[in-house]
């Protein structure tokens, strides 16, 4: 295997987890208007920020950020030290740092092998506002307000596994893919070798890797922190548990992601997991994935839609291919198995 595809869930009761743009003394959440209804998101640019955080809490030490350029300068930059063999977040989350013209530095950039779509809401979701006064100690009160919502909310994403502690370097044209270390990175590519990496092609490119067993460390590291999500804006007016209530993932040989209409949703009824999509999908993909397809799925989220799919795939869950467990221990089991070297193969593309 290759690729980890999954989709997550997130349920958000009167949340204002990810706000937008305000107005003023009004605080607005981020949503997206489709054929005249309201479809409030979380970008994925929180919820990947809200998984760095995990990852410090479980000891891993951040790649430290420096912006670029005065506050009133339109041409701002904020970039981490771009150095993915030593920082993990780095490598994971990928990077841009552009160098200044005028220097003649050169930009250096890194895709990021976690790929995570945004966490729509399923169905259109009514915006609350709410109305507050500050009037304390002041003879003149301070009007405000913010919104909030209650919706589920679910993403597709992708977990690129070969490409974890793997960096390409420019061919003898100087062209490279962007996950590449430049010339002018030739220290990191000496501190690779005094970590042990060693020289490969990787994807027709020349390429230095890491060792797998630091591969595996970094993998594991990212499951162990969506396994303690949490995070978001307002947390002091509403509190929310951001925990995935719903988690489905399957190894991939491809950079497919077929849970896309397995878990969805449809106006009127709400989120669907939909069992019969699931084996048609896994049955189109025959050969291209291993079992098990790995379901977390929070007690009393939604206890008859997850009635009504362990009926649907009563012989999956019974055979194996199909297993369900709580969303944190899904992750961690399967985060060990990681560590532990039991999954090896998905370290590297497979054979064609």
């Amino acid at each position: 295997m290759a690729y980890l595809a999954g989709k997550l869930v997130l349920s958000v009761e009167a949340g204002a987890p990810n706000n937008g743009k305000g107005e003023e003394t009004r605080a607005r959440v981020k949503h997206a208007r489709i054929r005249g209804r309201y479809y409030p998101y979380i970008s994925a640019q929180a919820v990947r920020r809200w998984t760095r955080d995990g990852m410090v809490e479980l000891g891993s030490v951040p790649s430290p950020v420096s912006r670029v350029g005065k506050p009133q300068n339109t041409a701002q930059k904020g970039n981490t030290d771009a150095n993915p063999v030593r920082y993990p977040d780095d490598d994971l989350f990928g990077y841009m740092k552009a160098g200044a013209k005028k220097n003649g530095e050169a930009t250096t950039l890194r895709d990021s092998p976690f790929m995570l779509g945004t966490l729509m809401s399923v169905e259109p979701a009514s915006l609350t506002e709410d109305f507050g006064v500050m009037s304390r100690g002041v003879s003149e009160p301070v009007l405000h307000g913010h919104e909030f919502y209650t919706a589920d909310l679910a993403a597709p994403f992708l977990l690129d596994l070969p490409r974890i502690g793997t960096f390409t370097l420019p061919d003898a044209q100087g062209a490279g893919r962007p996950n590449y270390l430049n010339q002018e990175q030739a220290l990191q590519v000496a501190e690779a070798a005094q970590a042990g990496a060693f020289t490969t092609v990787f994807r027709d490119q020349p390429a230095v890797r890491l060792p797998v067993e630091e591969r595996r460390r970094r993998a594991a590291l990212l499951l162990e922190a969506l396994a303690h999500l949490s995070g978001g804006a307002k947390q002091a007016l509403h509190y929310g548990d951001r925990v995935p209530d719903l988690l489905v993932l399957v190894p991939f040989k491809g950079g497919i992601n077929p849970l896309a209409h397995c878990v969805d949703g449809q106006e009127g009824t709400g989120l669907r997991v939909r069992g019969e999509v699931l084996r048609k999908e896994l049955r189109a993909w025959e050969g291209e994935w291993e079992p098990p397809v790995r379901i977390g799925w929070r007690p009393g989220f939604r206890d008859l839609l997850r009635e009504d799919f362990e009926k649907e795939c009563a012989r999956e869950i019974e055979e194996g291919t199909v297993v369900i467990d709580h969303p944190r221990t899904i992750l961690r089991v399967l985060a060990a198995e990681l560590r532990d070297g039991r999954l090896d193969h998905w370290f590297d593309d497979p054979a064609r």
